[in-house]
């Protein structure tokens, strides 16, 4: 039987765990955004009392940067997801330490399994980050949460919804606020690759779907709807389950 990660207790009982996926341009966009952190440990201490969080930070726009030069240069996916992997973990090291002793002192180093064994995390706040190459923070997050019995992911990115189709290029695309996993998959298929910018990677969805899993696509430039979700209020964003 697998352990499970036991977050510390509040009042006698066990703290709510979820597993939140951290976009890395909500903390580089091109500078570490000092407000946004500031903002974001804001957010979560107010429910540190009933629920611990275990948080992967992505690479973000910056990783995209450096993958994009590695190509020009003939790089290949394994080699550009190395390098995204890299700056997911400078990201996570910057977030884990805005928190102070909030957080635990070790990232996780795999998160496909429980690293801290038996022992009670007294600590409220669990970091990780990028891990292996074709593996992007989503993936991780869903692996994470199957590995600790966790059935809630907050995916924080840096749009409002899921839409039907790429805002971008389309402006008529329709936001969904609530849509199954099936329905999901047909809009962002099922192929990674490094550097795709998705509402939640396609591989990670394929799991997260099997695992009955509910994820939360919720923009944190306004962290607002961060703390309604957490509150169990109506919140601006997309549920997929």
């Amino acid at each position: 039987m697998k352990k499970k990660i036991v977050i510390a207790k509040a009042g006698g009982q066990a703290r709510e765990a979820i597993v939140v996926s951290l976009g890395g341009s909500l903390v580089a966009p091109d500078s570490i955004d000092i407000e946004f952190l500031k903002k974001f440990k804001q957010s979560l201490q107010k429910f540190l009392n009933s629920k611990g969080f275990i948080i992967f930070v992505g690479g973000g726009k910056i990783a995209r940067v450096y993958q994009r030069a590695l190509a020009e240069f003939g790089a290949k996916d394994k080699g550009k997801d190395l390098i995204g992997i890299a700056v997911s973990r400078l990201n996570a090291e910057v977030v884990k330490n805005i928190f102070g002793k909030t957080a635990h002192k070790e990232m996780i180093a795999n998160p496909s399994k429980n690293q801290f064994g038996s022992k009670k995390i007294r600590n409220k706040i669990i970091f990780g980050s990028g891990w292996k190459p074709g593996w992007s923070t989503d993936y991780v997050s869903v692996l994470s949460a199957k590995a600790n019995g966790i059935k809630t992911i907050i995916n924080l990115t840096n749009v409002d919804y899921v839409y039907d189709k790429n805002p971008k290029e389309f402006s008529d695309a329709k936001p969904i606020e609530k849509i199954s996993w099936k329905d999901f998959r047909k809009i962002v298929g099922n192929k990674w690759i490094p550097g795709l910018s998705m509402p939640f990677d396609p591989r990670a969805s394929r799991i997260a779907q099997k695992l009955k899993i509910k994820v939360a696509i919720i923009n944190g430039k306004n962290l607002e709807r961060l703390e309604d979700f957490l509150n169990n209020k109506p919140f601006i964003g997309t549920v997929i389950q």
